[in-house]
């Protein structure tokens, strides 16, 4: 099932449960008033009249009937929009494009006592085999450091050591550079940094992966129109047969458009994965000029259950191509009767109510 449409199937849910609590919630009978006829007495229930209960229960109905119509038009609404893209081509917020990225490491801090922190920082989670892991450490706070910091790469699961370096002092008081090989075989792996902190070892531990060389990239081909999508040829000569995924964003300038993948099974030596851009993303713009396209990310799918996926990028500054005339783009919705008919289905059921 498509993300969208599991989303959206898990939204019903959710609608559907926490109405169907709220519907035995509601119809529950209220609690009785209560009445003291007197000190040292019972106190004596005073039930409302039948006929002001009916007219309670009448009204309770026809709000969660209302409610639940109201949720669900809101659902098929939602979905409707969303569907209106094909999944291999969606609009792109700079939010999304930034999240998108894939590549990007997070520095973890980890505090340490007197306000002093002790922050790693990699250029990038994902290192391809062979090259050079950059490493910069900083520590701030009242403690007194060395002049250099240990730093460990070890395997994941069964912590072995793999490498180790060290990480010498920069000019900047407090900052620590180096750098360790990532020549080791693929797979998850774990950076140990270590510091004296008070005469105490620190350690901060950051995750990374080694991947495999997969091949290389070969730029652009010609880009052309082609039953409303405008379709961006990328050349990939693989070092090995399989079937692969790339993902890439296109902008234009500084402002992301859409996020585009697709996926196709590469034999030879110069393989060429297509791109498509959907006219409902890019038709009723002021495009000129050139475009970009960015942040390429490339995974060999698994050729067996259990298998790794592994991944390759593109480089840093992309491609900028000059797109053919793009004035035979339409904006309209992508035709998916799959889609169509579970929106229908979710409009039905809001009408039912």
């Amino acid at each position: 099932m498509p993300l969208k449409a599991l989303g959206i199937a898990v939204s019903v849910g959710a609608i559907v449960a926490s109405t169907s609590w709220w519907l035995s919630e509601s119809n529950r009978a209220p609690a009785p008033h209560l009445v003291n006829d007197g000190a040292g007495q019972p106190p004596v229930q005073n039930p409302e009249p039948p006929q002001a209960a009916s007219v309670m229960r009448e009204q309770a109905s026809s709000l969660n009937d209302n409610a639940v119509a109201f949720m669900l038009a809101s659902v098929a609404e939602q979905y409707a929009q969303s569907t209106r893209y094909p999944d291999y081509s969606v609009p792109l917020t700079p939010a999304q494009a930034r999240a998108y990225e894939g590549n990007r490491y997070h520095p973890v801090e980890l505090p340490l006592e007197g306000e002093g922190q002790f922050t790693v920082t990699l250029d990038k989670f994902r290192f391809t085999r062979g090259e050079p892991i950059l490493v910069v450490a900083s520590l701030s706070g009242r403690q007194v450091f060395g002049d250099h910091l240990q730093a460990t790469l070890e395997m994941a699961q069964s912590r072995e050591q793999a490498e180790t370096a060290t990480l010498n002092a920069g000019q900047d008081p407090g900052y620590y550079q180096g750098s360790l090989g990532s020549d080791h075989p693929p797979g998850e792996y774990r950076l140990i940094v270590e510091a004296q902190v008070d005469g105490r070892p620190v350690r901060h531990a950051s995750p990374l992966t080694i991947e495999p060389d997969l091949g290389d990239f070969g730029g652009l081909e010609s880009p052309y129109i082609s039953n409303n999508n405008l379709v961006i040829p990328v050349r990939f000569e693989p070092e090995a047969p399989g079937y692969y995924a790339l993902s890439a964003q296109l902008y234009q300038g500084q402002e992301p458009i859409a996020q585009l993948q697709a996926e196709t099974s590469l034999s030879s030596s110069d393989g060429v994965i297509e791109l498509r851009a959907h006219g409902s993303v890019l038709a009723n713009r002021e495009l000129r000029g050139n475009l970009q396209l960015r942040h390429l990310q490339l995974r060999q799918l698994p050729a067996r259950p259990g298998d790794r996926t592994h991944h390759a990028f593109g480089p840093d500054e992309g491609y900028d191509f000059s797109p053919p005339d793009l004035d035979r783009l339409r904006d309209e919705p992508a035709v998916n009767p799959e889609s169509e008919q579970r929106a229908a289905l979710l409009q039905r059921l809001a009408e039912r109510f």
